[in-house]
């Protein structure tokens, strides 16, 4: 059977994402917009606005035509939408880069996306410069590095909004312009661009509206990553859409989360499992005032219902709610409404508006499964992606000929109409919220000498926390250790994808066609 969702369709949103997050800024006026939860600065809504103007003006000025690709290499900051906003007024396509990315994972994604322009802060300037380096050896040139803050030798978001020049012209087809570009492992294999249009980044807000809308002037923290389609989605484009002010946090820190929380009479909490966590048991909680907090929203990984019950209860709350989505779906499906004082324990939501929901069985067989039955999850719906940049073959793998997009995520729906998330089919780890592909540690494992084959997976600890485990072969006559093993990748790669252990094997096992077999590993 199909599921369909139980809220009234949406008409697709046809406007860009800058119009459908700041159309309505004017009659928010001075409202705050953005707050810096460590300075006190703040954005209103007016001068947001005008600041995107200002900021693809000068970006057009500077020779940024419709279509090019900008790289966004920043963490959290009230900066950030306005070089986001600016450069898609501007007619740009944004690829969100990770703040923890290393000269050279940054250098493959401006490789990948043929992004030509990189927006940074000053103190990831050496990460850009490395990168731009490395690229110069192909002969790719980057056109320019802006800076958010001031720093010499480049221009800055401040020199950009004194520009005077008249905003650009721009004509973008919400249908077919991609907007954002951020990068996802999707089921397997390593990071792909995901082409997310004006349309349906747009729609997905509006979805989202019936189960989640939230209020004019309601506060929400920001500190879940920009760069991360969750952090874009919750944390910018739905509470901006709405009149709400975002207090913006750059790196969690339970003590500084805390006291913002106190100071800025903050209501919503959008977070990932691990903040829920210390949420629910930290002592430092009981020294804070967070008797404003409304909601708390988990998404991006799975939470475990008693943790979900045990943070609810430690802060007054009916429950921990949650979502459900993916970044090829732009990203939400599912979430827990805001009026629903009892939801299924454990459940990641209800079918948002427009959406269908296929539950299709595991066996190999065609059948598609009803309520309570588990098997993989494919949505189809306006929010489903373009398709992966450059990569045809692993679109057309994860998007079938009808449409439905394949998660690779196994779950169930239970009577009450929520969806329970139980297992995954694909191989990707999930590091506090964060994407780790195997594949990709895997090749970096097999650039070092003495390793003649490797193999990662996803091992859950005590904490519920899924880390990176590599599964090692040495060469011959290797002494090889652990803890060379775990230091050779950490410094090639960005902290969350670090491998936290490794055992050492006589041989990887395989399947006939050489495929690597998890499950094995896994039963070790």
């Amino acid at each position: 059977m199909v599921f369909r969702s139980a809220y009234p369709d949406v008409s697709a949103l046809d406007l860009p994402i800058h119009q459908a997050v700041l159309g309505g800024a004017a009659r928010f006026g001075d409202q705050p917009a953005l707050v810096d939860g460590v300075t006190g600065e703040s954005i209103g809504y007016a001068e947001l606005a005008a600041s995107v103007g200002r900021v693809a003006a000068a970006l057009a000025e500077s020779g940024l035509r419709a279509g090019d690709v900008v790289a966004l290499h920043s963490p959290n900051s009230i900066a950030y939408p306005v070089a986001f906003y600016g450069c898609t007024r501007a007619g740009a396509t944004v690829t969100t880069v990770s703040s923890l990315a290393t000269p050279g994972e940054l250098a493959e994604q401006l490789r990948d996306s043929g992004a030509r322009w990189i927006i940074t802060v000053a103190a990831l300037l050496p990460v850009s410069l490395a990168a731009v380096a490395e690229l110069a050896k192909d002969g790719i040139e980057i056109r320019e590095i802006i800076t958010c803050d001031p720093h010499p030798g480049h221009r800055s978001l401040a020199d950009l909004l004194a520009c005077t020049g008249p905003e650009p012209e721009v004509t973008i087809d919400p249908g077919t312009d991609v907007a954002v570009l951020p990068y996802s492992s999707g089921t397997t294999g390593l990071p792909k661009g995901v082409m997310l249009t004006h349309r349906s980044v747009s729609t997905n807000l509006a979805q989202v509206d019936a189960l989640h809308c939230a209020e004019p002037g309601e506060r929400i923290l920001a500190v879940l990553p920009f760069f991360h389609i969750y952090g874009l989605t919750a944390l910018l484009n739905r509470p901006l859409r709405s009149g709400s002010t975002v207090v913006v946090l750059p790196r969690f820190d339970l003590e500084q989360f805390l006291r913002t929380v106190q100071e800025q009479r903050v209501e919503g909490l959008f977070v990932a499992p691990p903040i829920v966590l210390a949420l629910a048991k930290h002592p430092l909680v009981d020294r804070y005032d967070l008797s404003s907090v409304r909601y708390v929203l988990s998404a991006a990984a799975p939470l475990d219902a008693a943790l979900a019950a045990a943070c609810a209860a430690r802060l007054g709350l009916d429950t921990v709610r949650q979502g459900y989505g993916m970044t090829e779906l732009s990203p939400v499906t599912h979430l827990v409404p805001l009026d629903d004082p009892a939801p299924s324990p454990g459940a990641v939501g209800k079918l948002i508006s427009s959406t269908e929901l296929r539950v299709a069985a595991l066996d190999g067989s065609d059948d598609d499964l009803g309520v309570g039955a588990t098997g993989e999850l494919l949505f189809r719906g306006p929010q489903v992606m373009k398709g992966y940049f450059g990569r045809q073959g692993e679109t057309d793998a994860m998007i079938d000929a009808d449409g439905w997009l394949h998660t690779g995520d196994v779950g169930l729906v239970d009577e009450q109409g929520y969806l329970h998330v139980v297992d995954r089919v694909k191989e990707l780890i999930k590091y506090k919220g964060y994407q780790v592909a195997p594949a990709e540690l895997e090749a970096l494992l097999l650039t070092h000498p003495q390793v003649v084959d490797a193999a990662v997976i996803g091992v859950t600890g005590a904490d519920g926390t899924e880390r990176p485990k590599a599964f090692v072969v040495r060469g011959p006559g290797s002494g090889l250790t652990e803890t060379e093993v775990i230091e050779f990748v950490a410094s090639r790669v960005a902290p969350y994808k670090k491998v936290r252990a490794v055992e050492f094997l006589d041989a990887v096992p395989k399947s006939a066609s050489g495929k690597i077999l998890r499950r094995e590993l896994r039963t070790r």
